[in-house]
């Protein structure tokens, strides 16, 4: 099954990105990476990359709404 959107594609591989505030995205390997976001982890599968997060994701609170 082709899937015409690329972040709905449980086959696909995926960054992991983060932003200045500590935010993490995953991010479709085949989609140009957004401004402001680093790649913190090469592109795996979406299980791989959701239990990465699940790790070191600990909070959805932005870091600068942290007290």
């Amino acid at each position: 099954m082709e899937f015409s959107n690329p972040f709905d594609n449980p086959e696909g591989h995926f960054y992991i990105l983060q932003n200045a505030q500590q935010q993490y995205s995953l991010w479709p390997e085949p989609c140009a990476l957004p401004e402001g976001w680093q790649v913190v982890c090469a592109p795996a599968s979406q299980d791989a990359c959701t239990a990465w997060l699940a790790q070191h994701w600990q909070t959805l609170t932005p870091a600068h709404h942290a007290q």
